[in-house]
């Protein structure tokens, strides 16, 4: 069955390329644009946490290239590691107490991140046969349906290959950062 995609593939091979720099100009206005009170760190953080959770839970069972992940939060989405970022970044967004950021955020997503995935999309569609029936079941972003698959079976070893560390990382300079413009840090 041939699918449909919203944005056409030349699009999408453009705004892959854009996927790191547009991280970067989002990067650059969080760390001009944060204003961070009390409330909003303790409301972003949490939610921002959940995000980086889903991420972390995707890592640990993805074989990228190798097999398709159907298992744990692949079961309820077939892009948890999008969604997760979205969530993340969104968190830290309420963190940060930065609303046009989240606009802008949400603007990149749409405009670069989902053309990406209708490519990626169509990469696990000749790589793996079964992705079609998958794809039937299981929602693209949101999930909306009760898992197709296991929830289980997360392995550290993968979500070290897959260097989730680094969005740790990401997430833990970035609290600190709103920290430190509580007034919290070391001055």
């Amino acid at each position: 069955m041939s699918r449909r995609y919203w944005f056409p593939k030349h699009y999408a091979d453009v705004v892959q390329r854009l996927r790191v720099p547009a991280g970067f100009a989002l990067l650059a206005t969080f760390l001009l644009t944060a204003g961070p009170s009390p409330l909003t760190f303790a409301l972003g953080a949490p939610v921002s946490a959940l995000g980086l959770l889903l991420r972390s839970w995707a890592a640990g069972h993805l074989a990228k290239n190798e097999s398709l992940a159907t298992s744990g939060p692949y079961a309820l989405t077939r892009n948890p590691l999008y969604l997760g970022t979205l969530i993340t970044a969104l968190g830290l967004c309420l963190a940060g107490a930065s609303p046009w950021l989240a606009l802008l955020l949400l603007a990149i997503f749409v405009l670069v991140y989902y053309p990406v995935m209708e490519l990626e999309e169509q990469h696990l569609r000749n790589l793996f046969p079964d992705y079609a029936a998958y794809a039937d079941s299981v929602p693209l972003l949101f999930p909306l349906r009760a898992p197709r698959g296991p929830l289980g079976g997360f392995h550290w070893r993968q979500w070290r290959r897959n260097q989730e560390y680094k969005a740790l990382l990401g997430f833990l300079a970035a609290l600190l950062y709103l920290l430190w413009l509580l007034g919290w840090g070391i001055r």
